[in-house]
């Protein structure tokens, strides 16, 4: 059996103990963190008011997320290498036009 350890985290300034095994721990702070993330940006947006409400709004959106990646929609890779031969175009373009230290005039 894997040793138990208790974590002690904050989740919109109130403090949680969470039993887990040390393999969990890191997995749980990321968890922590994103779920912090979340219910701060809900918070902000100030459409949802109470920390029950923000809480369950956090929860149906990591949800959908969850199920939108199972899915299979979550994460397009040709979208993304797109993204990225796009900037890295617009990089070269930018660098090109400029004097660079090691080029003799």
């Amino acid at each position: 059996m894997a040793h138990e350890t208790t974590l002690d985290v904050t989740v919109m300034g109130r403090e949680f103990r969470i039993h887990c095994t040390e393999a969990e721990r890191e997995g749980l702070l990321l968890a922590v963190s994103y779920l912090e993330q979340k219910m701060q940006a809900i918070k902000q947006a100030g459409k949802i008011v109470g920390t029950e409400r923000i809480a369950i709004a956090a929860a149906l959106s990591i949800t959908h997320e969850l199920l939108n990646l199972r899915a299979g929609k979550g994460f397009d890779i040709k979208e993304f290498k797109r993204r990225i031969e796009s900037m890295v175009s617009k990089l070269d373009n930018v660098l090109s036009g400029q004097d660079h230290p090691d080029t003799l005039k």
